[in-house]
């Protein structure tokens, strides 16, 4: 009894978090970069405020680098609203934990999305609210 092949599918694609693929790359190397530090911008210690001067200096500059500031500080916004959502619960320890997942999450995305943008890819953040568009 011989058996055929089964066609596999990339699981790898549909597990991955979509990404913008119709925007232009980054093409100078100031659009990488700026693209990279409005990901790494909670990590430097300014939050949302890097992004958010990113996105207005190059929304008409460059569609790349505007849509990556974009997406870093739609994902910074929604950390923060997290993050004053788990404030009450500190109340009953249950919000402690919470926090601590939350922010080693951000930190793991946000060194995801950095890479991503360093290859020219623009990430998605997961569970981000869209509040910037």
């Amino acid at each position: 009894m011989e058996t055929k092949p089964v066609a596999m599918t990339d699981e790898r694609q549909t597990m991955e978090t979509a990404t913008l693929t119709n925007l232009p790359a980054a093409r100078q190397g100031s659009d990488r970069i700026l693209s990279m530090l409005s990901h790494l911008s909670a990590l430097l210690g300014v939050g949302i405020l890097l992004p958010l001067v990113v996105y207005l200096a190059m929304r008409k500059k460059s569609e790349a680098v505007a849509a990556h500031a974009r997406e870093a500080l739609n994902f910074h916004l929604s950390i923060l609203i997290y993050s004053l959502c788990c404030l009450p619960l500190v109340l009953v320890f249950i919000g402690i934990p919470l926090l601590l997942v939350l922010w080693l999450g951000s930190f793991v995305f946000a060194i995801i999305a950095t890479v991503k943008a360093s290859n020219g890819v623009c990430y998605r953040y997961p569970l981000t609210l869209r509040l910037v568009s």
